[in-house]
């Protein structure tokens, strides 16, 4: 009898896990995707998708720049990008890693893009810490950090 019970509390722990593990990894999966897509909303200019996934209280620190951002300069520079003709070529995260505290989760990544901008191609790299918080069933990302790989 003892061992059954040992054997019903062990199956129940892998299923309880099981539900878990498939429920992080659906939530992982989710958080990537709003991720691409705040990041190639940026480059093609789609203020319209930014409104939803990048909130007025944003602050953004990029590297080399010496003022943070804000949700309306983010907009400014994305409208600016798409304007002047660039256009995105590549978006490559080769190393992310999530850190989750309730609904709020921070990614740290490497990041590659490659940007076509007057005609000529840029590539450029570098890492991303970013935070993205769950309000109501929708991830948003109040914030980042990147720099550059030289």
């Amino acid at each position: 009898m003892r061992r059954l019970t040992q054997i019903t509390a062990a199956c129940i722990t892998l299923f309880i896990t099981g539900i878990a593990f498939a429920s992080s990894s659906k939530e992982d999966a989710d958080l990537l995707t709003v991720r691409e897509a705040v990041w190639r909303s940026w480059f093609a200019g789609d203020i319209q998708t930014l409104e939803k996934l990048v909130p007025k209280d944003t602050i953004v620190i990029n590297s080399g720049e010496e003022k943070w951002q804000n949700q309306a300069e983010v907009f400014r520079e994305s409208t600016q990008f798409h304007a002047s003709g660039g256009k995105l070529i590549r978006l490559e995260f080769p190393h992310t890693e999530i850190q989750r505290f309730g609904n709020v989760a921070v990614l740290y990544s490497k990041f590659l893009y490659e940007i076509e901008s007057n005609g000529k191609r840029s590539v450029i790299s570098g890492r991303a810490t970013e935070v993205f918080v769950l309000t109501n069933g929708q991830w948003t990302n109040p914030g980042w950090h990147t720099d550059r790989e030289p």
